[in-house]
């Protein structure tokens, strides 16, 4: 367990050209390409159509209720940090609103992730700050408790370490680990490649019982076809 109370200046994080091209590639394939790992839970959803980010990890570990940490976090920010915050515990409080979301881009920021509650999503989304959140929650919260700034958090059930690479659109958030970006940035762009001689495929009419060689082992199983 981290100690609370800690923030953490210095951050080793990913190669800014991996995350320049993992930015091309949506959530779904990063995902696929990096093995179905680093998925966030689903519950975590974009507060407003459209958004999408791509970024490094300025981590937030939060208290209930409390978000004086996104405060502190802010001064920690660089350009094209994504600010991930989670919780010690289960929390749907507006945490984050408009104030913060002018902070934060002040300070280079590509957007928030949080396992908690948002507010001011007409003013966010006027803004096109993106933010991917638990909940839209109008309820305050208080400045009261310490919790910590770039330590290891897990959010939505994945662990995020500072300088990780985030990417997030409609399909959700995944987490990228700093030393496999460049790697998972190949991979993904040989995905889409197949991807793309396979959607042809399918447009030309033919199968996925074909293309994939299913008939045989869908036999195998006892498959029958009745007139």
């Amino acid at each position: 367990m981290h100690h609370l109370g800690v923030v953490h200046r210095t951050v080793d994080r990913a190669d800014p050209a991996a995350v320049e091209a993992l930015s091309r590639f949506g959530v779904a394939t990063v995902h696929e390409a990096m093995g179905r790992l680093g998925l966030m839970r689903p519950y975590i959803r974009p507060v407003y159509e459209g958004a999408r980010l791509c970024g490094t990890a300025v981590t937030v570990l939060l208290q209930p209720g409390d978000n004086w940490m996104l405060h502190v976090a802010a001064e920690q920010v660089c350009e094209g940090d994504v600010v991930v915050a989670g919780c010690t515990t289960e929390s749907e409080d507006g945490f984050f609103g408009e104030l913060l979301a002018t902070s934060l881009r002040a300070r280079g920021a590509r957007g928030l992730v949080i396992d908690g509650g948002c507010r001011d999503v007409d003013d966010l989304r006027r803004m096109d700050f993106p933010v991917f959140s638990r909940a839209v929650s109008a309820k305050g919260t208080v400045k009261a408790t310490l919790g910590s700034v770039n330590v290891p958090v897990v959010v939505a059930n994945a662990l995020v370490n500072p300088g990780d690479v985030i990417v997030a659109d409609a399909d959700g958030v995944v987490v990228v680990p700093a030393a496999r970006a460049a790697e998972v940035a190949e991979a993904s762009a040989r995905r889409e490649a197949a991807e793309e001689g396979k959607r042809e495929r399918f447009r030309a009419g033919e199968l996925g019982l074909d293309m994939y060689g299913m008939r045989g082992p869908l036999a195998e199983l006892g498959l029958t076809y009745v007139d």
